[in-house]
């Protein structure tokens, strides 16, 4: 198969498109994450034909589906884009009350301008929480917004990276220290798979495999971390929420225009 030359990459979304807890490589505004790893590659394609290419990075952590299919969707759309990544309605389900289907009909919304305006979109499932502890009471959600993100990419010729399905980020070693965010091995793994759903041709095992056994942690050292994580993350996390706050509240977008990024290949291998 051969790929598209993409020349101007939009990414909205949340925490997990801005890339918290990815602070490799070095970037110059915080945080780096899969899209900007992905944004590398994509800018490496486009030199060696001697395209031009920009990347925009509109997502900020805490934001809920409304504003990434409203204003961020608005804003993304003045730039022109040939290819955009939503990732949105996380923090929605997370929510004690949430409307699955409702979340769903608005990406869908927004898939349908993005595909009227003629660029591509690029959606992202979310993950299997099945061994996530306290996470797995959101499994039925997860899986209800998964069906229905496939169904909608069918429908309107989208891209799919399906987070579902990976194995390897079933592992408590690819999620940082507040278990809602990826580490930069997970993140570096979701930009491969985001590269191989726009079929670029990868290293399958690199990315899916997972990593060899852990060793087992005794009940006193699981209490421990449970303890650690309750007081340095869930806890805040919840007084915020009842108070209506967000960790994005005073941040904007880290990458609001549209601008070239260094290229830099996920893969040594070229596109098929």
């Amino acid at each position: 198969m051969t790929v598209r030359i993409w020349q101007r990459y939009v990414a909205i979304g949340d925490s997990f498109t801005e890339g918290m807890c990815d602070p490799e490589p070095e970037p110059p505004d915080g945080y780096a994450g899969w899209a900007d790893r992905l944004a590398g590659h994509l800018s490496a394609v486009a030199a060696e034909a001697e395209q031009p290419f920009d990347y925009a990075n509109l997502a900020v952590r805490g934001r809920k589906l409304a504003d990434v299919v409203g204003p961020q969707l608005d804003s993304a759309l003045t730039m022109s884009p040939d290819l955009v990544s939503i990732v949105g309605g996380g923090n929605d389900i997370l929510r004690p009350q949430v409307d699955i289907d409702g979340i769903g009909e608005q990406l869908e919304a927004a898939v349908v301008r993005l595909r009227e305006a003629g660029a591509d979109v690029l959606l992202v499932t979310p993950t299997d929480t099945a061994k996530a502890g306290l996470f797995k009471a959101i499994r039925p959600r997860h899986a209800i917004h998964t069906a229905n993100i496939h169904a909608m990419a069918a429908r309107h010729g989208c891209f799919v990276v399906s987070l579902w399905g990976m194995r390897s980020l079933q592992d408590w070693r690819m999620w940082a220290a507040d278990r809602i965010h990826l580490t930069s091995e997970g993140h570096r793994r979701v930009a491969l798979a985001a590269a191989d759903a726009l079929g670029f041709e990868t290293d399958r095992a690199d990315w899916t495999t997972p990593l060899p056994a852990a060793e087992a942690l005794g009940r006193r050292e699981a209490f421990a971390g449970h303890a650690a994580w309750g007081k340095e993350h869930f806890g805040p996390w919840v007084n915020r929420h009842l108070h209506g706050r967000s960790s994005g509240d005073a941040l904007a977008a880290k990458r609001p225009a549209p601008a070239p990024i260094p290229p830099a290949r996920l893969t040594a291998d070229p596109a098929r």
